[in-house]
């Protein structure tokens, strides 16, 4: 069996989810792959059924009835990833704005560099993303600048949803503690593993925006994660990080 599985959470992702699952599957790394479909009404869920038959056993599917948040659904991904023995958890979008191939290069950080989390950044060699508008690449770049400073977590791109974790950090974090669901949610995991002190390494990547389907993110999801950094910093205060 592998031992590696990369998380997908989709939502209406019938334009880009079979592609995006043909190629993760044509890396030469032993790879599986688990969707966690929150009902999209497109049709999502069942054309992964249909690719299940066709990749007999690589691709696993958990259903959700309605659209509950994306930090929800990569919690339910990783003790779904854990229960089953994988010792390395990918998650990446559904809509090719992460190339699958750099999937090889997180792989190796972690295998070939020691490193218990490394993430796809689109920061740490200057501002790497395609097809954003100057807004919101300005409003990406420094909320991450904004959370590093509150924080003090030396991490370029702390809102990044690319990245592959040794099960040991998802052991140590109590999932069931996560309070954030939106952007927010990438924010708290990245602090609780370096609060942890295990070793992070940050790979460049090229973030290319989505070119089909539409875009989950809103004004309250910004605001969740502006806003709930603070109160992460604050309430780490008065929390012990023992590793």
């Amino acid at each position: 069996m592998s031992k590696q599985i990369v998380i997908i959470p989709t939502y209406n992702e019938i334009e880009n989810i079979e592609g995006i699952i043909s190629e993760i599957l044509s890396l030469y790394i032993d790879i599986h792959i688990l969707i966690v479909d929150d009902g999209s009404p497109d049709g999502t869920a069942h054309k992964v059924k249909e690719m299940q038959k066709q990749f007999d056993g690589l691709i696993h599917l958990i259903e959700r009835s309605k659209k509950s948040g994306l930090g929800t659904a990569y919690i339910t991904g990783f003790k779904y990833a854990l229960a089953n023995g994988y010792d390395y958890i990918f998650e990446m979008d559904a809509d090719f704005s992460h190339n699958p191939r750099d999937l090889v290069r997180l792989f190796e950080a972690c295998t070939n560099e020691g490193n218990d989390l490394s993430i796809g950044s689109r920061y740490i060699t200057g501002v790497n993303v395609v097809n954003w508008p100057m807004n919101r690449v300005i409003m990406s770049y420094f909320a991450s600048m904004y959370v590093k400073f509150i924080t003090g977590m030396p991490i370029s791109d702390a809102t990044a949803g690319f990245k592959c974790y040794t099960r040991q950090v998802l052991e140590k974090i109590n999932l069931d503690s996560i309070r954030f669901v939106g952007y927010a949610f990438q924010i708290e995991m990245k602090f609780k593993a370096w609060r942890y002190n295990f070793k992070i390494k940050e790979v460049p990547i090229i973030f290319t925006d989505r070119t089909k389907g539409t875009s989950k993110m809103s004004t309250k999801i910004f605001a969740e994660a502006f806003f709930g950094v603070i109160k992460l910093k604050v309430m780490s205060l008065f929390q012990s990080y023992e590793n």
